[in-house]
């Protein structure tokens, strides 16, 4: 199954960047875009593609330790935004307070990964807090610039992710153009609990 360690954002923090985005959807060249469904944002911390029934259970007691060492909740806020060059618009992430236990947990989450056998010991995955809003469909015929000018004055209200996640991305199967994965939570562990 195709697994990745993520947080999820509060419903108010969704419904937050939902209103803001919405007159986004409307811009010209929207339409070259898959927009990605609110109930499925998250920050990945860590993506492990398709892990064995054995390693998910490793994994799965290593991140249960990873949350539990994260220290307690982490305060986040979504803010602005950017993109990865012509391919993905996405909205960022601020921390008020402790910039770096972000950071820490996606570290820690791909050090659960790479001792489960699920990361080669030399992988350095790169780790860029983001919730994704869009996909290009054809890469190179958006521009995603004003977009993200578009996103630069938001800021949202703070909120504390609470719990880790480890989710399975289920593929679309109904093969209706932009069709896109469902997402379910196979473990959840508090953070420092």
């Amino acid at each position: 199954m195709r697994l990745f360690a993520a947080l999820w954002p509060p419903a108010e923090a969704v419904a937050e960047l939902a209103r803001f985005t919405r007159p986004l959807t409307r811009l010209p060249g929207a339409g070259d875009l898959r927009w990605t469904r609110p109930e499925s944002w998250h920050f990945t911390l860590s993506f492990y593609g398709e892990v064995s029934e054995e390693q998910t259970d490793d994994l799965a007691a290593r991140l249960a330790r990873a949350a539990h060492r994260a220290g307690g909740p982490v305060p986040m806020r979504l803010g602005a935004g950017g993109r990865f060059g012509d391919r993905a618009l996405w909205a960022g992430v601020h921390q008020d307070t402790d910039r770096a236990a972000l950071a820490r947990l996606a570290a820690a989450t791909t050090a659960a990964g790479r001792r489960a056998g699920v990361f080669p010991a030399d992988a350095h995955p790169s780790f860029r807090p983001h919730l994704t809003l869009a996909r290009a469909r054809n890469r190179g015929t958006t521009d995603l610039r004003p977009y993200v000018v578009q996103l630069e004055p938001f800021a949202g209200s703070s909120w504390s992710a609470r719990e880790l996640l480890l989710v399975r991305s289920e593929p679309p199967t109904s093969g209706v153009p932009g069709e896109q994965p469902r997402y379910v939570p196979v473990g959840r562990w508090p953070l420092g609990g």
